[in-house]
């Protein structure tokens, strides 16, 4: 007789899903008519809770998605779909991970080298989808703590909650632990900035591959080959998932992108025009905060970059 029983799908490959259900993994696939439903985003992915039916042989089939309160996603790359008319000249809502409850932004304080516009973008990308971001700068160990603090002190300063942290000398380890249990956490920034070895350093039983650091380009090179969420601690899960490294702008227009600086948004209030781009007009509240130093200029820099992006 089969049963019935909801989970969490913490993994996602070649169209089947393992669903975490009652202390067990269940191997899934989509029901017919759920799998025939022709929709603009995907219809399962890690993260979601789902209903399914158990058969006797130990495998499951899906039934039913729960709704979903929050997700990452982005499009997805036009190669994908390039081929199916349906999709022409239409974008489409890759989702990398349902019902986040955090992002940590991990990016390092050298090899490589930070990359602060990549980091707005990834903050802007959270504020959009209602997610509490959190950075972690990691390998403060190659910069001393002092360094690593004065690199990252402008987001500290806006409000965002920094953790400093070193796989070497474990210092800031347990910090960075202590905000996973009990939540969805999803860990992304470039590759080769220490994420698997952060991971391995909270629960050496995870066992994760580690990046390498190409000696030619000191870029870090990618090892998840596909999405699963990793259980961690006191009922946490942690995403690790490709995609995760190519965050990208999913339904913001160019006008939004403001609202998503925390330090810039409060200020568009006081402009002239509600439709000010914050280059050119007079009695600009924002350049003019530029001008007295209130607002970084790296930070405004990376509002005009993004919307040169989305236009």
């Amino acid at each position: 007789m089969n049963k019935n029983c909801t989970g969490l799908i913490i993994k996602s490959q070649s169209g089947f899903f393992t669903v975490h259900c009652e202390q067990e993994r269940i191997e899934c696939r989509l029901r017919g008519q759920l799998n025939h439903k022709q929709l603009d985003t995907d219809l399962a992915t890690i993260g979601d809770k789902v209903i399914i039916d158990v058969f006797e042989d130990g495998t499951g089939i899906i039934k039913e998605v729960c709704e979903r309160n929050r997700v990452l996603s982005r499009r997805l790359p036009s190669n994908s779909y390039e081929n199916k008319p349906r999709y022409k000249n239409h974008e489409i809502q890759q989702v990398l991970i349902a019902n986040v409850d955090q992002a940590i932004f991990v990016f390092s304080c050298q090899d490589p080298t930070p990359n602060f516009r990549m980091l707005d973008r990834f903050l802007v990308i959270a504020a959009a989808n209602d997610i509490p971001a959190i950075i972690c700068a990691n390998k403060i160990d190659l910069i001393g703590a002092q360094k690593a603090v004065s690199g990252f002190e402008l987001y500290n300063d806006i409000g965002y909650h920094v953790v400093y942290t070193s796989t070497l000398n474990k210092q800031g380890v347990q910090d960075l632990k202590n905000l996973l249990p009990g939540k969805v956490s999803v860990l992304a920034g470039p590759s080769g900035v220490g994420k698997s070895t952060l991971l391995n350093t909270i629960n050496p039983n995870l066992g994760l591959r580690v990046n390498e650091i190409s000696q030619s380009n000191r870029k870090g090179r990618h090892t998840t080959v596909y999405p699963q969420l990793i259980p961690i601690d006191d009922k946490g899960w942690v995403a690790d998932t490709p995609g995760l490294r190519a965050l990208d702008f999913f339904d913001i227009e160019p006008e939004e992108l403001d609202a998503y600086f925390v330090e810039i948004a409060p200020l568009v209030a006081g402009c002239a025009f509600s439709n000010c781009t914050h280059t050119h007009e007079p009695s600009c509240a924002v350049v003019s905060a530029l001008i007295k130093g209130q607002i970084s200029e790296s930070r405004y820099n990376s509002l005009l970059q993004m919307r040169k992006q989305i236009l």
